[in-house]
């Protein structure tokens, strides 16, 4: 799905005030400063999504993935290659000594980072639309791109459209680059764009 110029301008300044609420909520957290990049978006067709982020991310990948209902619904995923949440975990966590595994701890740090920018993704589409929109846990899934996508696709055959978010987290002179994926049906991505098309 190809937006206008104006359509993408809106949708970028939006999810720009979601990543810096998520940057401000992760410096608390941290004590630190940290910065997300603007983010770069696009819009793909449900079925093209496993070949367009596979050019990004492949291998093992970390997913926090939450569920959201309301007047607008559907899946959001935040998405990290294997290397990508070992060093954004000693990022937040300021361990240096890379053990190269995800434990018990590290997966908690990742889930709450994720439950931060979700949330706060979410939470802007929310205010622009101005419906509440209720969550769920989130949940850390570690496995690959196919797996993860089969995870998203069973039983929502409703949900057509998938949202790609690039954007990236510095803190000192490390970055890692992060993935996020909100996906919608038809009618919620409609209402979405409409909504835009007023705040631009």
């Amino acid at each position: 799905m190809e937006l206008t110029e104006q359509q993408h301008d809106a949708l970028t300044e939006v999810l720009n005030i979601a990543t810096a609420r998520t940057a401000a909520a992760l410096s608390d957290l941290t004590g630190q400063r940290v910065v997300l990049d603007v983010p770069q978006i696009s819009i793909h067709p449900l079925g093209d999504l496993p070949q367009v982020l596979s050019r990004f991310i492949e291998g093992d990948i970390a997913t926090v993935h939450q569920i959201f209902n309301g007047s607008v619904a559907g899946d959001a995923l935040l998405l990290l290659g294997h290397d990508a949440a070992v060093q954004l975990v000693d990022m937040m966590t300021e361990d240096h000594a890379r053990s190269q595994r995800l434990n018990e701890s590290a997966r908690e740090v990742l889930t709450e980072v994720g439950n931060i920018l979700l949330n706060a993704c979410l939470g802007v589409f929310g205010d622009l639309l101005q419906v509440h929109v209720s969550f769920s846990v989130p949940r850390l899934h570690l496995n690959d791109l196919n797996r993860m996508m089969r995870s998203v696709v069973i039983g929502r055959e409703e949900l057509q459209y998938g949202m790609v978010v690039h954007t990236t987290f510095r803190l000192h002179a490390s970055a890692v680059s992060g993935y996020l994926v909100v996906i919608l049906s038809v009618s919620s991505l409609d209402r979405l764009i409409d909504a835009i098309e007023q705040f631009g």
